[in-house]
């Protein structure tokens, strides 16, 4: 199947890019992009001396590099689709990843002290105007005796387990002897 074939630009011979008539072999689907596998026009030399016609076959990135040639159906080239990736058992079972972060709501205290409840990013009691925090932050906030962490988000069984050890969450005490 013909297709143009978009050449690097040369200083050299000018700032216009050129195109030539190129032969497509394959196209190929990868993670970040099409490439397609041109065989190019060229020559050869001979061991006798001589010149012979050939072609230089080379992998390039579309659609930057390769133009379809009016007129001409590609459906019957061969194409590599990008295997899509069986889904871990890991994700199947937890779900999608919450977004990373924690956002403070501020509330008044009674005695004119502050207060404030943490939440994890996307609950949705969470302030939308809040600064995001990250862990580091989050625990330091989470350390102040007039910070609540939420239960409705998950923000205290997050936050929990890292201010005060796993220790704590397991159904048995810790031996003595």
């Amino acid at each position: 199947m013909p297709v143009r074939v978009v050449l690097p630009v040369d200083p050299l011979l000018g700032s216009e890019p050129q195109e030539v008539v190129a032969r497509l072999w394959k196209r190929r689907q990868t993670e970040t992009g099409w490439v397609y596998l041109v065989g190019m026009p060229s020559y050869r030399d001979r061991e006798d001396g001589s010149v012979e016609a050939a072609e230089y076959r080379v992998w390039v990135r579309a659609p930057e590099h390769v133009r379809p040639v009016e007129g001409v159906d590609y459906d019957r080239v061969v194409t590599e689709r990008l295997e899509s990736s069986p889904p871990s058992t890991v994700r199947e079972v937890l779900g999608e990843r919450r977004p990373s972060g924690w956002v403070l709501q501020k509330v008044s205290g009674g005695r004119g002290t502050a207060q404030g409840i943490l939440h994890a990013l996307d609950c949705e009691e969470a302030p939308n105007d809040a600064p995001l925090l990250d862990w580091r932050r989050a625990l330091d906030v989470a350390e102040n005796p007039a910070t609540r962490l939420c239960i409705l988000c998950g923000c205290a069984q997050e936050l929990t387990p890292l201010l005060r050890g796993f220790d704590h969450i397991t159904d048995s005490a810790p031996d003595d002897s």
